[in-house]
């Protein structure tokens, strides 16, 4: 699912140099997931028009006992 305002911010990282994005997430919130070579052309682009970010980090052993304390 997508609208306007979703497809504006994609709009606006791909033109700051993002190669592809994916909306993550449910419930009537989430994410704008974007993959760029430039990441800090992307940030600047992103936060000139209100859009904040999230950072994260991938882990190969997924969820464990302490994630969740």
């Amino acid at each position: 699912m997508t609208d306007d305002h979703i497809d504006d911010l994609y709009a606006q990282a791909r033109r700051s140099g993002a190669i592809g994005g994916k909306l993550v997430g449910a419930g009537g919130s989430g994410f704008l997931l974007v993959y760029t070579r430039r990441p800090e052309d992307t940030r600047r682009a992103m936060a000139k028009v209100g859009a904040s970010e999230l950072v994260f980090d991938f882990d190969s052993q997924g969820a464990r006992g302490q994630d969740f304390l």
